[in-house]
Parts: C-alpha cells; structure tokens; sequence
C-alpha cells in the first residue's frame, strides 16, 4: 500500500491527552509511511495489550492491520501455543477467559514476528530484555520506534538502568514508556482504567496514544520516561511489605500508611537517581493509582502474603512456583538490586521501608517489623512551603 497523506499536528502533548481525530492534523500536508506493529511478548499483560492495538488499528488507514505478537513456544496439552492462539484465538496459559481478535497473529520465532514491522511494543519479563534486544539488532528499520511496557529497572556498577535505555542502546531507536493501574483480565474485560505514556518525542507519543487509547483504557501524556519507569517498578517492592501487613491483619489505616510513606520513597528515589522529575507523574496512573492496585491486589502482594503467613519458611522461588503458574514475582528481585545500590551510595537511612521490606525478605527479619519506623520516616521527599 502506498504511504498515506495526512496533517500532523505540532503541538507538543506534554502532559495531555489529545483527541485522536485532531492528532493528525497540521497546515501543510505531510507523508507517512504504513505503520506495522509487532508485539514482543504474548503473556497475561502482553495478550491483553494486543486486544486493544489489535482493535485500534483499525481506526485509522496508516496502521496494517495484521498485528504480529512473538510467542515464546510452550506445549499445552501437546500442540504449541502459537498454534492455539492463531486458530482458537486465545491465548489458553496467559488469558484463557478472553478472545483476541482475530488481526493478531502469533509468531514463535522473533525475527519473522519482527520482520517488515517499525512499531515494537515490549512486554516482556525485563530479565530477558537485553537478549531479547541483540536477536533483533540489525534486523528492524532505522526508523522505527518503540515503547516499553515493562515494570522493572536492572542494575550495574554505574547505577541504576532503565528499560528504556538498554532498548534504546541496544536498538538506537527512541524509546517511549506505559505504566499505570493495568490488570491485565480487567483491561481485557475492558473495565475502565487509566495508563500513563512517558515519552521524549511528541510525534511518537500520538503513534501510542492512538495505539492504546480508547473509550475504557484512557491514555494521558507526560514528558518524563525515567519517573514513569522508576514508579512501575519500585511499587512492586512496597507491594511485598502491603502483603506482610495483610498477613499480620493490621488493617487498612496502617496499608493505607505504608502506602503514603511508599510512594514518597519511590519519589525520593526517581529524584536521586535521576534528578529533578514531573512530581505529576506522583499522582498519575504511573504513581500513586499503579501503587494502590499493586498494594491491594497484584501479584507480589499475594506471594508475600503467603510468604508472611508461613513465618517466612517457605522460599520465594517455591511460592512464585506454585502461586503464579510461570509468571514471575518482580519486587523480589528489585529489592535486591534496590539494596545494592542504596549500600554502595550509603543512603539507607533515606529509604527506611525498603530497608524493612529487605530485611523481612531476605534477612529473616520479623514480619511485624514492617511499621518499625524511626520517627523522622517520612523525610522530606517533596520541598515543603517556608513558613
């Protein structure tokens, strides 16, 4: 199909959320070649991301509309999933209560899932993203572009490292970023619910606002792609210290308080870390929205739960075996890391909860632990008014 013609509308929707049908428009006349999606990642989150792209595009004549999705190939019940999913249109291991349309088309090998397509979204476990990345290198357009709905940060000598970046390094591609309160079986529901873009390039950030949009998945803007991936990622690890509370059934003022006292320790972490960042995206679905969903009901709550209630006994790779049938616990892992990082820099004193939830997980610390703060816990994350 030929490039198609269409206006483009400059204006930057920093913080926004802009009308899709006037996200295209502009004085002069521009072209814009096809878009082709591939969707790199076929889990419970990833399947159901694709029902909405799958859905979206085709609204609009500039995007295909076959949507490949790479499948990890597992057997189920001797026949391969790619398989399942392309005849049945389901996705029986990772989202076996919802139909996907029938415009997705599951690839198990990932350079014939990539092939002809400039539109990657990653969704995938973020330990495998690195190698995930060198398969494709060399093999996509140059000017393709990506965004990363993976909630996790990795970690090396230099400090803290961001999805986004080791897909941009390694893909030299601009790299926006989605997080907010998404269940994957109520977005695939499509109960209502809210997601937060961090971006760097406008132009791009419309191409996933159209892309992820719509009446019950509601998209807002924001430039800032590092405190949007910090806040996906440490909410899992104060997800692990709700679960502890839940287990002890020290009800809901205390959650509430340990929620409060982890959203201003993640804040303090973005800040350090990364300088000065958008405190909007505190109170986006990236922040304090993702942080309550997690603390009240996802998955690394329940594990920890679990883990709480068995008096700390019981492993974590145990639990994550026989609770989360192939999915994986995230906060486990980042807290680890989290730690490393917060000893070499010498700034423990400065994320007190954390350092109990690390303690209580790793050190054998009591669970009851958990709301023994020092007096001055809350610090002071965000700059308060002189008097």
């Amino acid at each position: 199909m030929p490039p198609i013609v269409i206006r483009t509308q400059p204006d930057d929707p920093t913080h926004a959320t802009p009308s899709p049908t006037h996200s295209r428009q502009h004085s002069s006349e521009q072209l814009l070649p096809m878009k082709r999606i591939c969707i790199v990642g076929a889990g419970n989150w990833g399947s159901a991301a694709a029902i909405i792209i799958a859905e979206n595009v085709k609204k609009y004549d500039y995007y295909d509309d076959t949507v490949n999705m790479w499948v990890y190939e597992e057997i189920i019940d001797g026949k391969k999933l790619s398989e399942i999913i392309n005849e049945q249109h389901i996705n029986v291991k990772y989202l076996p209560d919802h139909n996907l349309p029938e415009n997705i088309v599951a690839v198990p090998d990932l350079r014939d899932a990539a092939a002809g397509c400039n539109v990657f979204i990653f969704v995938i476990p973020h330990q495998f993203l690195i190698r995930t990345c060198k398969t494709l290198k060399g093999q996509i357009p140059d000017d393709s572009i990506a965004i990363s709905l993976i909630k996790g940060i990795d970690f090396n000598e230099d400090g803290v490292i961001l999805m986004s970046d080791i897909i941009k390094r390694e893909l030299s591609i601009d790299v926006s970023v989605l997080s907010g309160a998404n269940i994957a079986n109520e977005i695939a529901a499509g109960k209502f619910c809210e997601s937060t873009i961090g971006y760097n390039n406008s132009d791009n950030a419309i191409v996933f606002f159209e892309l992820f949009n719509n009446r019950n998945f509601r998209i807002s803007l924001i430039k800032d792609v590092e405190a949007v991936q910090v806040f996906g990622a440490l909410k899992n690890v104060i997800a692990l210290g709700a679960g502890f509370c839940d287990a002890l059934n020290m009800g809901n003022n205390t959650k509430a308080a340990l929620i409060r006292i982890g959203l201003l320790e993640m804040h303090r972490f973005a800040s350090k870390y990364f300088g000065p960042i958008h405190d909007a995206a505190m109170v986006e679905s990236c922040g304090l929205a993702d942080l309550i969903t997690t603390c009240m009901g996802g998955r690394n709550r329940r594990v920890s739960e679990a883990f709480a209630r068995a008096g700390g006994k019981r492993s974590w790779e145990e639990l994550e075996d026989e609770m989360l049938k192939g999915q994986k616990l995230q906060g486990t892992s980042t807290v680890l890391e989290v730690m490393k990082i917060l000893k070499r820099d010498n700034c423990l004193n400065e994320f007190p909860f954390i350092k109990l939830i690390y303690q209580i997980a790793y050190e054998g610390a009591a669970i009851p632990t958990i709301v023994d703060f020092p007096d001055e816990h809350a610090g002071d994350a965000l700059d308060a008014p002189d008097d």
